[in-house]
């Protein structure tokens, strides 16, 4: 069992690793049972929380009925460059919450929302984090090279990197 202290660490971690990626696949279940995955835009904010994401939606998308019927979500960040990779669970609900909005806005949610923090179908999406898993291997080509090398030699343990789950409060 990890300590308190290696549990914060993991999760800073794994905000270090989604830190930079733009945008995420955002999983939720359909009114049928199926998964549908979605691209979104994403920015870590400075005062984010370490146990929420937050995303800008349109509250008349198809996503909103079914968070609100399924609330339970999966947010997958990859970036395959530095081959790090996150898996993030957590419970979703739309919030409409301007000056929320505001501390979040960036130019570029103006393609989707025209009218900027006026616009009608403006709502923010939060996830409560529950739990996360990560994948973080060796970002220079060349230590990876080196570990194709070994691997071919029988040292197949080069290869794996970092997995960790991570449980979140």
């Amino acid at each position: 069992m990890s300590s308190d202290s290696d549990r914060a660490k993991d999760q800073d971690h794994i905000f270090k690793l989604i830190k930079d990626i733009q945008f995420a696949m955002f999983t939720t279940t359909d009114e049928d049972g199926s998964l549908r995955a979605r691209p979104m835009a994403y920015k870590q904010g400075d005062s984010d929380s370490k146990t929420e994401l937050w995303f800008f939606t349109r509250t008349d998308s198809s996503k909103v009925p079914e968070i609100k019927k399924h609330s339970h979500v999966n947010v997958s960040f990859s970036n395959p460059s530095h081959q790090s990779y996150v898996s993030i669970s957590g419970r979703a609900e739309i919030i409409k919450d301007k000056a929320k909005a505001k501390e979040l806005w960036n130019p570029y949610l103006k393609a989707w929302f025209p009218q900027e923090l006026d616009d009608p179908h403006l709502g923010l999406l939060k996830v409560t984090i529950e739990g996360a898993e990560y994948w973080d291997s060796a970002s220079s080509i060349m230590v990876r090279a080196v570990g194709y090398v070994k691997a071919a030699f029988g040292d197949g343990s080069t290869l794996e990197g970092e997995h960790k789950k991570v449980n979140f409060p």
